[in-house]
């Protein structure tokens, strides 16, 4: 498979996820804030995405059984119709909310269901050496779909209202696939590996997590997400508190944060790449605190808007780095005839500690307010750095688990 084949795959797999998810977390915090609802409330709203994190129940059938390209269709298109109808919803602002938490739901198992065969056809995919950059092409690609989903789709739900909304949704998803039906599968694992292995589903689960490392790394995943994750959770209602109406929180947080989190996500493939996974994750890690630092900054009066944008770009391209190098270290440590559930279990982690860490942003900003609540999550995310530095000295950070 030639290279710009594979990038633009690659692109549009992960566009074709960023896109749903790049608007429902953007629109329903602003939405639901609007309304008036609690940010603990908001916080607790992340349970609507719960199936990122049980994915892993069911990756391991999803693993063995079928083509990846047999998976990633059939679901793209039921994400395609749950859109069209949510363009036909009517009625009151409480009625839709009802109806975009049940789409949400929805979409939510679709993707994560999709996102086993995708990360597993990215791990056959793509070479050792390609994986830097090669994660700079995904989470670019997610990124580019945030863009559009987070931003521009925020902006048409300002001007043009419910229903163009989703129909544009819907139309972005077909385009997306164009390049998924003129992919032949043949070609990634007869050239680069053995397709997956075949057997007793239930065992790859419970076989995988007794690999040795897996469960130390999947507790430092936790350690270096919690803090970054709680702050990010809590800045949509931040920014409709500020006083942003949806235009501007799809500028700032879409298109301006998004974009910015497509050179992050090349600078972090860079370095990855460069200077090693686990250099490259310290550094990234340290830069993204001070992104979150930056918000409790604003928070206690530290700064005017000025300040309160360069937050919000500053922490889309350092988490936009972070991302790619923690992903990078993922796909390294997947057992490739695994893929699917190895880069699953790390994945769902990451998504476990992401809820709870919204949640936990919700309680604290009602009981503390928004500076005390940022300035935690700055902590904890230096607290994450910090427990990598022990990692690191301790040897429990693999770049890549025995299989």
């Amino acid at each position: 498979m030639s290279t710009p084949a594979k990038w633009l795959l690659l692109t549009s797999l992960y566009f074709s996820q960023g896109l749903p998810f790049g608007f429902f977390t953007q629109a329903l915090p602003v939405l639901l804030r609007e309304e008036g609802v609690s940010l603990s409330r908001i916080g607790l709203s992340g349970l609507l995405f719960l199936p990122w994190a049980l994915k892993w129940l069911w990756a391991p059938w999803v693993d063995a059984s079928g083509s990846r390209k047999q998976w990633i269709v059939p679901l793209q298109v039921a994400t395609i119709l749950t859109a069209l109808l949510l363009a036909l919803v009517d009625g009151s602002a409480g009625d839709k909310l009802m109806w975009l938490k049940i789409a949400i739901v929805l979409c939510a198992l679709f993707a994560a269901t999709q996102d086993v065969p995708t990360d597993a056809l990215a791990v056959n995919l793509l070479h050792p050496q390609e994986r830097g950059l090669g994660n700079a092409v995904q989470v670019g690609g997610y990124r580019l779909g945030m863009v559009l989903g987070g931003g521009v789709l925020m902006i048409v739900l300002d001007r043009l209202g419910w229903a163009a909304t989703f129909v544009a949704m819907a139309a972005f998803l077909t385009l997306t696939l164009l390049p998924l039906l003129r992919f032949s599968e043949a070609q990634v694992l007869t050239a680069v590996i053995a397709p997956p292995r075949r057997g007793n589903p239930l065992h790859g689960i419970w076989a995988r997590l007794k690999q040795p490392g897996m469960a130390a790394l999947l507790l430092w995943l936790v350690a270096y997400k919690f803090g970054d994750a709680m702050a990010s959770a809590m800045v949509k209602p931040y920014l409709v508190d500020a006083g942003w109406s949806k235009s501007e929180i799809g500028v700032w947080a879409g298109v301006v944060g998004s974009t910015g989190g497509l050179l992050g996500a090349l600078l972090g493939g860079l370095l990855a790449d460069r200077h090693g996974r686990r250099r490259a994750l310290l550094i990234c890690g340290v830069a993204q605190t001070a992104a979150v630092a930056l918000y409790a900054a604003h928070a206690y009066g530290l700064g005017e808007v000025a300040l309160l944008k360069a937050a919000v770009a500053l922490e889309h391209v350092l988490g936009g780095m972070a991302t790619v190098a923690l992903f990078t270290l993922m796909m390294d440590a997947s057992d490739p005839a695994h893929a699917g559930t190895d880069y699953t279990l790390q994945a769902s982690t990451v998504v476990i500690a992401t809820g709870l860490a919204s949640a936990a942003g919700g309680v604290l900003g009602d009981a503390l307010g928004y500076g005390a609540m940022f300035g935690a999550a700055a902590l904890l995310s230096g607290a994450g750095c910090a427990v990598l530095l022990w990692a690191l000295a301790a040897g429990r950070v693999p770049l890549r688990l025995r299989a």
